[in-house]
């Protein structure tokens, strides 16, 4: 990779996590906390880059890009390829929906992480990728990650108004592992931390 394409890809990785951490900030005070507990509870967060490539596919009723699932980590800012659109996402009435891209816009996904930390306010979404018969498309994935031994339990304001937790205590690497272990389109991983 040439010099000119490493610094693009190097800033652009540095926008996208400081833009992941003010929408970080945004919804711990949409949650009446102070504007830093997510980023304090997710420790040092690691940042890992998917660049993901469809190309076209004559039946594509016959496969998917990438089968349903949400995302195990905190948040997901994806670009999506403006020729064509691929991504879709569960509606509340069980049928799939098509993202279609816009251009200066990004996709962003809550992820397990967020949806336990938040104690159900915020959810997770169950999405996936499909093919299409003419046109090839790429999409660039940016992920959020909690450090490994992060405890992702929701603070006491979110749980003192009598419903308690919804999910137990549990370390990002215990969930990360538990994720990985079972096919992605099974049931929502966090049902298996559920209190």
């Amino acid at each position: 990779m040439c010099c000119i394409h490493r610094e693009i890809v190097r800033s652009y990785c540095i926008q996208v996590r400081e833009l992941g951490f003010r929408i970080q900030e945004l919804i711990s005070e949409s949650l009446g906390l102070e504007k830093d507990h997510i980023k304090n509870v997710l420790g040092e967060q690691g940042q890992h880059m998917a660049v993901n490539f469809y190309p076209p596919c004559p039946e594509p009723e016959l496969t998917y890009g990438l089968p349903a699932h949400t995302d195990p980590n905190a948040l997901t800012i994806l670009l999506q390829d403006l020729s064509a659109a691929g991504l879709q996402v569960l509606l509340k009435d069980g049928k799939w929906a098509a993202v279609n891209p816009h251009p200066d816009a990004f996709v962003i996904n809550i992820g397990d992480q967020l949806q336990a930390l938040s104690n159900g306010r915020y959810k997770s979404v169950w999405h996936r990728a499909i093919t299409n018969t003419d046109k090839a498309r790429m999409s660039v994935a940016s992920f959020l990650c909690p450090c490994d031994n992060a405890l992702i339990t929701p603070p006491k304001a979110l749980t003192d108004d009598g419903t308690g937790a919804i999910y137990r205590d549990f370390t990002y690497a215990e969930y990360y592992k538990k994720f990985w272990s079972r096919n992605l389109d099974q049931e929502h991983c966090l049902e298996l931390f559920k209190n």
